[in-house]
């Protein structure tokens, strides 16, 4: 055992293995749920022990085998309901592997239980919230608040997910490369989503939850690994490192949210800056160009920008013309008239407002009144800005179908998704 004392470090530590003993266990028993069981019994012992004992050298394998000796135990205690004393024995012996403390563990198990999770038998939905909650470690309530449902409900979408999984009966290993193919755009996403959720926290007091960006980063550049070539990886990635780049200047010292073009940027990242813009200017002369790597680019002239004066948003106009061409997202529209009313003025961005209003998805959405809000104020209509401000601050309501996405070019708006500041 080692000394370490017990910290928000060991917390992200616990958090960091947490998939990789649950991809490990799942390879060995072949039962997700149950697996998922033992491994959060076995977390919860060293959150019980580690503070006492110290943290174990090979913390993994430690998790690995509390959570194997609770798998072994329920499997003991399945073939023993079965009334077949002679069976018991041999079946324990077939069932239940060797405990090794250092196992021969694939290259990343986290990243084949990413690819599980995004198995095409579930539905998209699904896919999202079992690996929100087997892979990027959110909370059922968590998810639930992301997906704007109940949290019974998301409960139980995961648990059928799971029964779906274990139906299904697909091998715990790397898919084949036409498997991946399938899955790639569920896991990109779901990547998205779990940087999304660290880099502006949909519940409890924390604007930002950095366990769960820098997890996301690290996925993605597994998935790269395994992919060198998918352009939209590199996308993925860059527009990560791009926007986790300014998360030092995105809050004062009470958590405040700091808008974009009020951070001191001498505090962003110049090392992840060079290179999420080496990754997507090596990436976009490739051939098709995809979403991520559109919000990348955004992302990457304002990171560019060594003041915010010198912010080119003729560029970023552009680059959003291209992206609402590909998505219907209404909050890509939102983003698309803050840059257009940075070009062409306040009006033109307010007239592109307006028409918004006719999209169910967002018409009664705080980010509308924050957006208009924030024209007006340029337009200096001091009073209608201050009535939608007030009209933003009173509402909470994501808009159905669009709450999980993010782009990167809306300096004007607050904490959420539609703008990473």
């Amino acid at each position: 055992m080692t000394t370490t004392p017990w910290d928000t470090t060991s917390e992200h530590l616990l958090r960091e293995l947490a998939p990789q003993v649950l991809g490990a266990v799942i390879r060995r028993f072949h039962d997700f749920s149950f697996a998922e069981d033992a491994v959060q019994e076995a977390m919860i012992a060293a959150v019980t022990l580690w503070p006492q004992q110290g943290i174990p050298e090979n913390s993994r394998g430690w998790l690995i085998q509390v959570a194997s000796r609770r798998m072994t135990d329920h499997v003991r205690s399945e073939v023993a309901r079965r009334r077949r004393e002679v069976a018991v024995a041999m079946e324990v012996e077939d069932v239940v592997p060797a405990i090794d403390l250092a196992p021969n563990l694939d290259p990343d198990d986290t990243l084949i239980l990413l690819f599980m999770c995004c198995h095409p038998a579930l539905t998209s939905a699904s896919a999202i919230a079992l690996t929100l909650r087997a892979v990027g470690g959110l909370t059922t309530a968590e998810i639930a608040n992301a997906f704007l449902v109940p949290e019974t409900t998301m409960a139980q979408r995961i648990s059928r997910a799971k029964q779906n999984i274990k139906a299904s009966g697909v091998p715990f290993r790397l898919p084949t490369a036409q498997e991946r193919a399938a899955r790639l755009h569920a896991v990109l996403h779901v990547l998205y989503l779990i940087f999304n959720e660290g880099y502006t926290s949909s519940v409890g007091p924390q604007l930002q939850r950095l366990d769960l960006t820098r997890e996301a980063i690290r996925l993605t550049r597994c998935v790269r690994t395994l992919l060198p070539d998918d352009a939209e990886i590199a996308g993925l990635l860059a527009l990560m490192l791009l926007t986790d780049a300014r998360h030092l200047a995105r809050t004062n010292g009470e958590g405040d949210l700091i808008p974009l073009t009020k951070q001191d940027r001498a505090l962003w990242d110049k090392r992840q800056i060079a290179e999420g813009v080496a990754l997507i200017s090596a990436t976009l002369p490739k051939g098709s160009v995809g979403p991520y790597q559109l919000q990348a680019a955004i992302a990457a002239v304002h990171d560019e920008a060594a003041r915010v004066e010198d912010t080119d948003w003729r560029q970023i106009l552009a680059l959003y013309d291209l992206l609402r061409r590909m998505s219907d997202n209404p909050l890509v529209g939102l983003n698309h008239a803050v840059a257009a009313a940075m070009v062409h003025g306040p009006t033109k961005g307010l007239e592109l407002v307006n028409a918004l209003k006719a999209d169910a998805r967002v018409a009664n959405h705080h980010r509308l009144d924050a957006v208009r809000a924030h024209l007006l104020e340029m337009a200096g209509d001091r009073d209608g800005a201050v009535k939608h401000y007030r009209a933003a601050a009173s509402q909470n309501i994501e808009p159905t179908g669009t709450q999980l996405s993010s782009h990167a070019g809306c300096a004007a708006l607050g904490r959420g998704r539609a703008g990473m500041n």
